[in-house]
């Protein structure tokens, strides 16, 4: 059997917590080491058996892992992840890569200094049932795809904002879950070239955020709206949809719906709609037909398709420069708000 990669975690708060049992779960790598600022994370280091440090600078001196996972708050992502990289390890950084595109640039720098490679952990990309979306859309199975709406509606719990740095517009639901609906729009329908949007912020009235409407066009020509809010409640949003995390009991409500001129596809649960007759149009009855997969644990896959990348056998499936264009989208919808104009990417 090959020896299991060295990974180190640096940030151990609850998606920490996710990519610890998560490297626990497979026998491609194995965690040495851990570095938090918070003494309350090392009992959960030592029960994973990796080393605590409460300074990520002596970790990755005395440690020298293969790999560093970066899961520490968004604001605190660029100083770690370029150590880790200087130290001769490749990464895997939780999303968004940074909260700013000069950040991410000096990532991308950084990566192609020291021959690193960095893989953003956008882990959506590592459902199956996102690649079959994929493979469904550039198939022709709806047609030629004409819109897309999606909606990620739902109310956080009050305490998940005790911390001060979750009403800040870098943990706003624009940088952190909004992203991942324009990651996943980006990978399965191509590039978006314009968005225009508002944002609104009066139910709780933090600095953030908390309520995002836009409007997208691809390079295909296809529109495209997103609605978002975390102080909305509703069954339609990712979290909801199926059981990716026993913290969000399931609806099992699709909350995206790709629209094409032959047929129409519900996701992620994969509901593919078209008439009996196309030539009748909507004269004809319409008939629906399950196209779903097994989610599996894209957790797992990230971490696995990580090793393979440390070991050279496998390509970033985000890369850095991959999700610094995520990024670039997901930040122009602050811009957009305040200008009130369509921003072109």
């Amino acid at each position: 059997m090959t020896t299991p990669v060295r990974l180190a975690l640096i940030g151990a708060g609850r998606i920490g917590a996710l990519h610890m049992k998560t490297i626990a779960g497979i026998d491609e790598a194995t965690l040495v080491a851990v570095a938090d600022t918070a003494p309350s994370a090392k009992a959960l280091a030592e029960h994973h058996g990796a080393t605590f440090y409460d300074d990520y600078k002596t970790l990755l001196a005395e440690i020298k892992p293969d790999g560093v996972v970066v899961a520490t708050p968004t604001a605190l992502h660029l100083a770690p992840a370029l150590s880790a990289l200087d130290h001769g390890a490749h990464l895997l950084i939780e999303k968004p890569i940074t909260p700013t595109l000069g950040e991410a640039h000096q990532l991308i720098a950084k990566s192609t200094e020291t021959g690193r490679h960095i893989l953003v952990g956008h882990h959506r990309r590592h459902y199956p049932f996102v690649h079959r979306a994929r493979e469904i859309l550039r198939e022709g199975g709806i047609g030629r795809l004409v819109g897309v709406n999606a909606q990620w509606t739902l109310r956080k719990a009050d305490s998940y904002f005790a911390a001060d740095w979750r009403q800040k517009r870098t943990a706003g639901p624009v940088l952190t879950n909004l992203i991942h609906e324009i990651d996943t729009l980006r990978y399965i329908c191509g590039e978006i070239v314009s968005l225009s949007g508002e944002t609104a912020s009066f139910v709780r009235g933090h600095e953030k955020e908390e309520t995002a409407a836009l409007n997208l066009r691809f390079e295909s020509g296809a529109l495209g709206t997103i609605l978002i809010s975390d102080a909305a409640v509703s069954p339609w949003a990712w979290e909801f949809a199926f059981n990716e995390s026993p913290d969000f009991p399931p609806a099992y409500q699709n909350a995206t719906r790709f629209v094409g001129d032959t047929a129409s596809l519900e996701f992620p649960n994969l509901k593919l709609w078209r008439h009996e007759d196309t030539a009748s149009g909507w004269n004809s009855p319409l008939q629906s037909e399950d196209r779903s997969c097994d989610a599996g644990d894209a957790y797992i896959n990230q971490c696995r398709h990580f090793c393979r990348v440390i070991r050279g056998e496998d390509s970033p499936l985000i890369s850095a420069e991959d999700a610094t264009r995520t990024l670039a989208a997901a930040l122009a919808v602050f811009d957009a708000a305040v200008s009130g104009k369509r921003i072109i990417l």
